[in-house]
């Protein structure tokens, strides 16, 4: 991490030269503007502006009709971008680069309520009232292909060369042949305040894991939003490409956010999870916290999985969750209860690697508090094969069917506020809108000469 007073002293050494002043879309995307950096210590370090269709556009850019935010009536102005000093990091793998993030407002400083990063911090905010903080982990995978992202676009994306071609879960031989690029993403991160543990080879051909070290949620959101951008960076410049869309492929294993969540004493940040006298180890608290999110899971995975594609992952027997059960250690379960001590913690395995996590975080947290003020009793855990559970709650099947569950929520409405869920509601059946009125390859290949 880099103070502003590092940034001086390099910025007069010539050392980094250019400042990435970003924010988080609604997509997990970084937007924002590079700036050098004697005029971002001169003057953006307090403010800069950009136009506020940015949280009101699709993936393509294209502004939507229908948000109350921001629109072409409503002239599509400016809202404001504060840097917090306290993201400042070295960029490492763009030469003399460093990085920031923002906090958005409109022009009268109030906090932008749509914004991803601002819905995460109410959350937090809520935690703090009662002297807890959330700490998260991500562990995000994804696929590498050995050709550049404008050769996989002129092949429209189909038939690529998978880093791989078997399947390769924990392999050291074949993850060998893919350590030069992840190897590159490993070391890249650490130098640049996002601290890596480990790597391994996932379930598809070609599917990589870099798992980060966990952090306090805020933090572990930024450091998630800036290693997604900056792997596909790297990839490129290695003339590589790699993706995070949840079901890249029909025939393989789809791309998971396995989301690790626990909550701390914020004072004396000792872990309030564990329970040495349970002989599950889990306090009463997290009983609580985790009855939260089984209430609540319908109404919330819209922000674990906010695409049509997202949905195509939630397949049987391929360690992807199809059932809301709670397990000890069972990964065919939605939610499972692994750690131990001050490690004892909820892996949810809904969310996608698309999904944007600051909004994901913000979800989970909303969920466990409304547990933990609700009391909510605990079933009984899940054991043996979930995804062949008869009495057990499905996973939404479809992106329309968890967009009409957190419109209808009482409770995501309470926590979140209903500007924030009416604006995401919006992107959630634009998002169905679009793909409803395109044609698909599968559709040409079924129907064009037989149809």
């Amino acid at each position: 991490m880099l103070t502003l007073d590092d940034l001086r002293k390099e910025a007069e050494a010539g050392t980094i030269d250019t400042v990435l002043v970003c924010f988080p879309d609604m997509f997990g995307r970084l937007l924002g503007k590079r700036a050098t950096a004697h005029f971002f210590l001169d003057s953006v370090v307090e403010e800069t502006h950009a136009c506020d269709y940015l949280l009101a556009c699709d993936m393509d850019m294209e502004p939507v009709p229908g948000y109350r935010a921001a629109s072409w009536d409503l002239g599509y102005g400016d809202f404001v971008l504060k840097p917090d000093v306290g993201t400042l990091r070295r960029c490492d793998w763009l030469e003399g680069t460093a990085i920031v993030l923002c906090d958005l407002s409109d022009e009268a400083g109030n906090d932008l309520a749509h914004a991803p990063r601002q819905i995460l911090k109410k959350q937090l905010a809520r935690l703090d009232e009662h002297g807890w903080t959330a700490k998260m982990g991500s562990e995000l995978e994804f696929y590498v292909f050995n050709e550049s992202y404008e050769s996989a676009r002129d092949n429209t994306y189909d038939n690529l060369a998978h880093g791989g071609w078997y399947i390769e879960d924990y392999h050291i031989f074949q993850t060998t042949k893919e350590e030069p690029l992840i190897r590159a993403i490993r070391n890249h991160m650490d130098r640049s305040g996002v601290p890596v543990e480990v790597s391994k080879g996932e379930f598809g051909p070609g599917q990589e894991e870099i798992n980060l070290k966990f952090a306090e949620a805020l933090e572990m959101a930024d450091r998630h939003t800036i290693y997604k951008n900056g792997a596909k960076e790297i990839a490129h410049a290695w003339g590589q490409s790699l993706t995070f869309m949840a079901k890249y492929a029909f025939e393989h294993a789809g791309n998971s956010f396995h989301l690790h969540s626990s909550l701390w004493d914020k004072a004396r940040d000792t872990a309030l999870f564990p329970d040495e006298g349970d002989p599950n180890g889990m306090s009463r608290l997290f009983r609580h916290y985790l009855a939260g999110q089984l209430a609540l899971f319908r109404e919330m995975t819209y922000f674990f999985a906010p695409y049509v594609n997202s949905y195509k992952r939630f397949q049987a027997a391929s360690f992807a969750p199809t059932k809301a059960a709670w397990s000890f250690d069972n990964r065919t379960a939605g939610f499972r209860i692994i750690g131990h001590g001050k490690g004892r913690r909820v892996e949810c395995r809904i969310p996608g690697a698309d999904a944007n996590p600051y909004l994901a975080y913000a979800a989970t947290i909303a969920a466990g508090l409304y547990g933990i003020e609700n009391e909510l009793e605990l079933p009984e855990a899940f054991s043996g094969n979930a995804y062949e559970a008869e009495n057990v709650p499905d996973v939404p099947k479809t992106l329309r069917e968890a967009v009409e569950a957190l419109d209808k929520s009482e409770v995501m409405r309470a926590a979140l506020g209903d500007e924030v869920v009416d604006h995401y509601v919006h992107t959630g059946r634009w998002e169905q809108y679009e793909y409803d009125r395109r044609v698909t390859d599968w559709e040409r290949v079924r129907l064009f000469e037989r149809g």
